[in-house]
């Protein structure tokens, strides 16, 4: 990823300085889908956004507990992220990951039994809504601590560079993490052994409930890397499309051993930080112009409707399909018996 330089010289007679240079947000190149690509991403965002509105309908009736934090508005992001992946890379989120696991192909009726804290749950029912993992898929959790992660995200890139494999290591963050010392500490240990790591931001703005502008000093997040001489690139997070073509320019840095890189992800979530959250500290105006102007699904709808890769009805039909999905998973979440006792002693390291 190549990034522009402000090369304007300094204005001052007196002094023969320049100005300090400063790096600019620059667009990657837009990836051009084929048909069986818009619909794939469709279907996939569709997933996500059908799968967070029924975990949110069950988290209002009680059937799920703890907190949950909800991907609904973000479903470009980690759709673009993961089609341009392969098997063998690793991926690694935070607690808003419910959207990610589903990305990787988990089965929707295991990520919802986790939720309910179910044995058929993709953790044994013991991670909850925060803790799912899936390592044979490369999913790696689910984090409760903030920016924690972003550490074990760069041991991941660590593990891959050590076993001489060309994969890579995606691990997810939001803008109130970015402010987290460990994230710093991860920079400079990938920038000094060249780490195949690509730090995803998920700058939905507002992180627990404070706006990137009161809690930031520098709110242009892909330049957080630049004294570790770690380039970065801010995208559209609405478009699937930008996603994609930027995530494909930071995958092939980092398989060619030039990694890491940072793409910061301008997004949105449509629902407050967690269910408990009633959003008060934006307008219901702002939420209401974000999801006319910029709903990354609606996006994608209307590329199939303009070209003709399918009709309302067929789009109609593929929305039933995904609703049918998550129904069932909904029922096989309340079916599936509680774990056994004994769960609470597998996994445990000492």
């Amino acid at each position: 990823m190549t990034t522009k330089k402000n090369t304007t010289k300094s204005t001052s007679k007196s002094s023969s300085t320049k100005a300090s240079p400063r790096r600019r947000a620059v667009k990657s190149a837009m990836y051009r889908p084929s048909d069986d690509d818009l619909i794939a991403f469709y279907r996939q965002m569709l997933l996500i956004r059908r799968f967070e509105e029924k975990a949110g309908q069950m988290y209002g009736m009680g059937l799920i507990g703890g907190f949950c934090h909800l991907y609904i508005g973000q479903e470009a992001v980690v759709t673009g992220v993961q089609t341009a992946l392969k098997d063998g890379d690793k991926v690694i989120s935070g607690y808003r990951e419910h959207g990610h696991l589903l990305a990787v192909g988990a089965d929707p009726k295991a990520v919802m039994a986790e939720l309910t804290g179910r044995s058929g749950g993709v953790s044994q029912g013991k991670g909850g809504s925060m803790h799912m993992f899936d390592p044979a898929r490369g999913f790696y959790g689910g984090h409760g601590i903030v920016g924690a992660q972003v550490a074990l995200g760069t041991g991941l890139g660590f593990a891959n560079k050590y076993r001489k494999t060309d994969n890579v290591s995606v691990a997810y963050f939001g803008d109130g993490a970015a402010n987290q010392g460990q994230v710093y500490e991860s920079f400079n240990m990938a920038r000094i052994w060249n780490l195949p790591v690509i730090y995803i931001i998920e700058n939905n703005q507002y992180a627990m409930g404070t706006s990137v502008s009161r809690s930031s000093s520098q709110v242009e997040l892909f330049r957080r890397g630049e004294s570790f001489n770690i380039e970065g690139k801010q995208v559209d997070g609405m478009n699937v499309l930008a996603v994609r073509g930027a995530m494909e320019e930071a995958v092939k840095i980092c398989r060619e051993g030039k990694g890491p890189a940072i793409l910061e992800m301008k997004t949105y979530r449509y629902r407050g930080h967690s269910m408990s959250d009633p959003a008060k500290y934006r307008s219901k105006e702002e939420v209401k112009k974000m999801r006319a102007e910029h709903d990354p699904i609606d996006q994608v709808k209307e590329m199939i409707l303009k070209a003709g890769v399918m009709d309302e009805a067929a789009l109609k039909d593929v929305d039933k399909e995904m609703k049918s999905i998550i129904s069932d998973a909904a029922a096989f979440a309340q079916e599936c018996p509680e774990p056994e006792l004994s769960e609470l002693y597998t996994d445990v390291m000492a």
